[in-house]
């Protein structure tokens, strides 16, 4: 069966950038957002160089499996290697993204992620960060260090500790079913380190469509200081996917292995 999807992406350069740094694709099977590091000199072409090797292995097709995702991290890294070689400072990207695949027949999303820009869900129990940053600050909620409320004001909060093109590139990866009436974000920090999760959970549970959902978070996220760029892609699944009911009788989380960049 077809997943049917209504999607929609926005970037945004922000109000104290000069370049917009962030890339995004939104061509099914695949839906990322990369979010580059390395300056004005570097940071745009690393992360359209993610993009670029995610379109190639997988846009176009239906659904998509490990293996070629598997491969468009490894095209990445190599091709964001080349980008940093070719500068002072260095280059590297976050990404975080969905595609769809199958799993015993089911659609499924691969979730996947490097780095601290994120993906969300949001259905009638609420909103829930599906992925988990890379990034100093998590580290230090993990180990007690740090309350997830001092986040947003904690000094090092930009401090990622794995990123494509960089020693540690290693993506995070899950199965979780498709789910009929569900919404799902995917964005770069730019978006989550200016507005609360809260306030995502109230645009995805008001906006009528994800191209309003996405106009509206990129608006707040510019009013409480735009200080980086945003990028956010909102997908809604429409059909095809389970009905919530029969969600209950699948394994709602299956971490599979980590596909290596």
């Amino acid at each position: 069966m077809t997943v049917e999807l209504e999607v929609a992406a926005v970037t945004d350069t922000g109000l104290h950038r000069a370049v917009n740094e962030d890339s995004y694709l939104a061509e099914a099977p695949v839906f990322l957002v990369a979010d580059g590091m390395g300056g004005y000199e570097a940071g745009d072409r690393a992360s359209a160089a993610v993009v670029a090797a995610f379109r190639e292995h997988l846009a176009g097709h239906e659904s998509a499996e490990l293996e070629q995702v598997r491969d468009a991290l490894l095209t990445a890294d190599a091709r964001v290697a080349d980008v940093a070689s070719d500068t002072i400072r260095g280059a590297g990207s976050t990404v975080a993204g969905v595609v769809l695949t199958t799993h015993d027949g089911m659609p499924f999303w691969l979730v996947f992620n490097v780095g601290d820009s994120r993906v969300y869900r949001h259905d009638p129990a609420g909103l829930e960060q599906l992925t988990i940053d890379h990034s100093l600050g998590q580290e230090l909620i993990d180990r007690g260090q740090l309350r997830r409320e001092d986040l947003a004001t904690f000094p090092g909060r930009n401090v990622i500790t794995r990123a494509i093109g960089a020693s540690d590139s290693m993506a995070d990866s899950w199965l979780l079913p498709v789910v009929d009436g569900e919404r799902l974000l995917v964005c770069s920090d730019g978006l989550h380190s200016e507005i609360s999760d809260e306030d995502i959970r109230a645009v995805l549970a008001a906006a009528g469509s994800p191209a309003a959902a996405a106009r509206e978070l990129v608006a707040r996220a510019n009013a409480h200081g735009g200080r980086d760029n945003i990028s956010v892609v909102v997908l809604d699944v429409v059909g095809g996917g389970l009905s919530p009911e029969a969600r209950d009788d699948v394994v709602a989380e299956d971490t599979v292995d980590s596909p290596a960049g």
